[in-house]
């Protein structure tokens, strides 16, 4: 749960360390607006992803299910600017699917915590294993790091890309290259 009176705080005394006026007229309802933005951008760490998987359904004979160009903002834990891209979800079914549009709240739920690109990848295709059960799941994930950008390194454009293989996938490469290939 967002603390927003610490949230405030923190905040005010940011401002005031980098030698900024809390009280000039364009700062002055900062604090409030950033303890607000907290609670959509981290609204994730209060949420629980077997929600999103446990509500399946019968389906006989899929071979992959793919959700492609799922949308998604996080915040780097190191550094606390953001990373965004893409990430693309793929799952054996074992006889039950779920609804696609759970696939993508299940990443944006992991993606709305404070972490990092390969973290986040293996937590969306761990969870496919446990609450989905299939045979085997893989995530792929696409993104464009601030603290690559903005700072540091300064490298606009720069993509990190990360896969994770679970059941199935970790031992058949050529299921690896069909689920590329359809991401292409």
């Amino acid at each position: 749960m967002i603390d927003k009176a610490k949230v405030e705080a923190a905040v005010r005394l940011l401002l005031e360390g980098i030698g900024e006026d809390v009280n000039r007229e364009g700062l002055i309802g900062t604090p409030d607006r950033i303890a607000r933005m907290c609670e959509e951008i981290y609204g994730g760490t209060d949420e629980e992803v077997a929600v999103h998987l446990s509500k399946t359904f019968p389906a006989a004979g899929n071979e992959i299910v793919l959700e492609k160009d799922i949308a998604l903002y996080s915040m780097c834990e190191h550094h606390l600017l953001p990373f965004y891209g893409k990430a693309h979800v793929a799952y054996v079914p074992d006889g039950r699917v779920v609804g696609l549009s759970k696939l993508a709240r299940t990443v944006e739920a992991f993606a709305r915590r404070p972490q990092i690109q390969e973290q986040l990848t293996a937590q969306v295709a761990d969870a496919l294993m446990t609450y989905l059960k299939p045979k085997g799941s893989m995530v792929v994930i696409e993104a464009e790091h601030m603290c690559m950008t903005m700072r540091g390194i300064k490298k606009p454009g720069a993509r990190t890309m990360t896969y994770v293989c679970r059941g199935v996938f970790e031992d058949n490469p050529a299921l690896c290259d069909r689920v590329f290939a359809m991401i292409r």
